[in-house]
């Protein structure tokens, strides 16, 4: 049996030709860079959110119980911006806030506890009680004795991977002690 070739036209080459590959693999290149921009700014957008979440419930949780003891409080017997400390109890109820460690910490008797972490400022001031006519603010107190009113204000934040970005949770309250 003898083989012969029939046809001396040769198939056409099935493949991409140079610039083909060259089109195909840029086209590729910028669909996943874009791809790839906007996984990343999903990421942070996620991570913003559950941070801001995180910080807004840890303050709201701080803020309660802070509310509940002060309001409870007899009376202040030290002040400064960054320490407050009032009777409760029959023993003394101390809330610090170091500014280095930017931790707020709570001591009662011979327990502390850890109630903020990562707060940027904390601010306690005293009031009187009684309002400045025709406004809503309130008289400032000279000493601590006369102190009847305190105000809260603090500001936490958070970085998202590894960037100091505004996710802030600030929260201010003016606290009435009852028993005074």
């Amino acid at each position: 049996m003898d083989c012969k070739i029939t046809s001396t036209r040769r198939r056409a080459r099935r493949g991409f030709t140079l610039i083909e590959l060259l089109i195909a693999t840029g086209t590729g290149s910028i669909l996943l860079a874009a791809l790839a921009i906007v996984v990343f700014h999903a990421s942070r957008s996620v991570a913003a959110l559950s941070n801001y979440v995180d910080l807004d419930r840890m303050s709201r949780q701080t803020l309660d119980r802070m509310a509940l003891e002060i309001r409870q409080a007899d009376s202040v017997t030290a002040y400064r911006t960054n320490e407050i400390s009032f009777a409760y109890n029959g023993g003394t109820l101390t809330y610090t806030y170091d500014t280095t460690g930017k931790k707020l910490t709570r001591t009662y008797g011979a327990q502390t506890d850890t109630l903020l972490k990562e707060c940027d400022s904390l601010t306690f001031s005293i009031y009187q009680r009684n309002p400045i006519g025709g406004t809503y603010d309130v008289y400032p107190t000279a000493t601590t004795a006369t102190a009847k009113l305190v105000q809260l204000t603090w500001t936490c934040s958070r970085k998202i991977l590894g960037q100091a970005v505004n996710t802030e949770s600030v929260q201010s309250a003016k606290l009435v002690l009852r028993k005074q």
